[in-house]
């Protein structure tokens, strides 16, 4: 666990100072965390608005020893809670983030009906399998996870369990994503294909998710726009 946990550490620490606003990256991990700026300011004994004058670029941007202090306030208060989030970023990592193959993995807090998720995204559902509910999301650069990833490392997409939605972006057709799911068992309770619509699909996409039990559905929306539905799932 503290290995992983240093190299989480080490990969946000290194995407905040990099970024072109650190600030902005500083709030997303934040948030990401689901952490409260009076609870981090706590955690690192300085006021709100410190964290507040960081994040919206008032301040000069953190150096690296405030950027370290930072990352790791931001863990110990995850794993006060529990670890959840550094369990899922961490599953993340193994599985290939750092190649550019996963663009978000979460977790929910409870159960939210595929009918829900579908309306949020703007997704329209062409085959319907048995499984009504996620428990939480992937979303994968579908190209990059066919190209590089073991059957084995797929499944590590899942995070912590199959009830998820399995997002698949950069689609021409659909076809590659639902050919590989065929050698993963089991497989997710939903596949959204991004970017394609109904006319786009390999026609025997449908099929196929019907035949493994999916819920299938496809959705045009605009990329950050579908990350950040996602991520208001409860």
């Amino acid at each position: 666990m503290v290995e992983a946990r240093d190299k989480l550490a080490e990969k946000i620490a290194g995407e905040i100072a990099l970024s072109e606003d650190p600030g902005a990256t500083l709030r997303k991990w934040r948030t990401d965390f689901e952490i409260a700026q009076n609870d981090l300011a706590a955690e690192l004994d300085v006021s709100v608005s410190v964290i507040s004058d960081y994040e919206t670029g008032r301040r000069e941007n953190p150096g690296s020893g405030t950027i370290r202090r930072t990352v790791n306030a931001l863990l110990d208060i995850d794993e006060y809670r529990g670890g959840a989030h550094i369990r899922q970023h961490t599953r993340a990592l193994s599985a290939g983030v750092d190649s550019g193959i996963i663009l978000d993995l979460h977790e929910y807090r409870a159960n939210v009906s595929l009918e829900q998720c579908y309306e949020n995204i703007e997704a329209t559902e062409l085959a319907t399998g048995d499984r009504t509910t996620v428990a939480g999301h992937t979303v994968v650069d579908s190209v990059e996870a066919i190209r590089h990833l073991s059957s084995s490392e797929f499944y590590n997409l899942y995070g912590q369990s199959t009830n998820r939605a399995l997002v698949f972006t950069n689609n021409t057709s659909g076809k590659g994503a639902l050919i590989a799911l065929r050698v993963i068992n089991p497989t997710p309770n939903a596949v959204v294909l991004h970017g394609i619509t109904e006319d786009e699909l390999w026609e025997f996409a449908p099929e196929l998710a019907r035949v493994e039990n999916i819920s299938l559905a496809v959705t045009t929306i605009d990329i950050d726009l579908l990350l950040e539905r996602l991520r208001e799932a409860p």
